[in-house]
């Protein structure tokens, strides 16, 4: 098994798994929602969406739960990244499942924002861009340079080294 050494890794990595695992959820989120469209005998896209909103949401907070307390997903592991409590000891699934609920931070903020000023489609996706970035650099104010929602979860990012 690989051993941590409790540094946070650089900004870059974790926003380049972060980026990976974007990627990745594509496949989740094709194999939920022809689950999804079957069960509910859904025809068109449109139909039933809050529906499969929430479906994706619980989708995707069981799958970050699992594994995150197995230590990592598959983008943390391309990256050498793994997940632990402030102590450097694996998480729970309880705690993977509050640092879900936490990450949404990411997201939140810029949608509650263009949904109560009815900002555009185009204009929505540069202030939740503008957010991540934000949100992003705001590490850096962190002592051990976490992201914010991983200090609110009581979790922590660290670098791993892989075994030779």
């Amino acid at each position: 098994m690989p051993t941590a050494d409790l540094r946070a890794p650089t900004l870059m990595r974790r926003m380049a798994c972060w980026m990976y695992e974007g990627m990745l959820m594509f496949g989740v989120v094709f194999i939920a929602g022809y689950l999804f469209s079957t069960l509910t005998q859904t025809r068109h896209a449109l139909d039933n969406r809050h529906g499969l909103q929430l479906f994706l949401f619980l989708v995707f907070g069981i799958y970050f739960a699992w594994f995150w307390s197995k230590g990592q997903t598959l983008a943390m592991k391309t990256w050498d990244i793994r997940i632990v409590d402030v102590q450097g000891r694996s998480i729970t699934q309880a705690r993977g499942l509050w640092r879900y609920v936490l990450s949404w931070l990411w997201f939140v903020p810029p949608l509650a924002v263009s949904w109560i000023q009815d900002i555009g489609g185009g204009e929505a996706v540069v202030l939740v861009c503008g957010w991540v970035a934000i949100w992003a650099i705001l590490s850096r104010f962190h002592p051990l340079g976490q992201f914010w929602h991983d200090a609110l979860a009581g979790t922590r990012l660290v670098h791993v080294e892989r075994k030779k």
